[in-house]
């Protein structure tokens, strides 16, 4: 649906101010882009339509919560079909907060937070490991994560030179 509306620059610009905070006001957004509120309303409206635009949110910081560890595990499959209703028991889990279908040696990736490494062993064996169809796991703890950021939004206009 998305390759149907074609993005233009004033486009960019709305997403760039987006990404970079959320809850910028529309009239500011109108403002920094020389066009009317309601413009920015309605374009904002056909980049949701469009599927470009999927909601906003607050980011919430696992560790905040507790959550002091966040591992990737890579799942295996005992055979090809069974990927739906792996799928369906991963999304009953709190725990597993992203779901990738990929290629390699795993057919999943999953990320997880868990509150300590007791929990994550709990989630792994009691639970991942016994879901139906999963025929083996391979868990990375990450033990920082060096950045993270939503997709390139391409707008130089937004980019300050750098004095001195």
């Amino acid at each position: 649906m998305a390759d149907k509306y074609q993005v233009d620059a004033i486009d960019q610009k709305i997403l760039a101010y987006l990404v970079k905070n959320a809850r910028m006001p529309f009239l500011e957004i109108a403002r920094e882009c020389g066009i009317s509120g309601a413009a920015i309303h309605q374009r904002v409206k056909k980049m949701e339509e469009a599927g470009i635009i999927e909601g906003s949110g607050m980011i919430i910081k696992p560790k905040a919560l507790g959550y002091d560890v966040c591992a990737f595990v890579g799942v295996q499959f005992s055979s090809a079909n069974q990927y739906e209703g792996v799928v369906e028991a991963l999304k009953n889990m709190q725990e597993v907060v992203e779901c990738h279908f990929i290629t390699g040696a795993y057919a999943l990736l999953i990320k997880i937070y868990c509150k300590n490494n007791e929990h994550l062993m709990e989630v792994l064996v009691n639970t991942i490991q016994n879901i139906p169809g999963v025929l083996n796991t391979e868990t990375f703890i990450s033990l920082d994560q060096a950045f993270e950021r939503q997709v390139y939004v391409k707008d130089k206009s937004l980019i300050k030179p750098q004095k001195g």
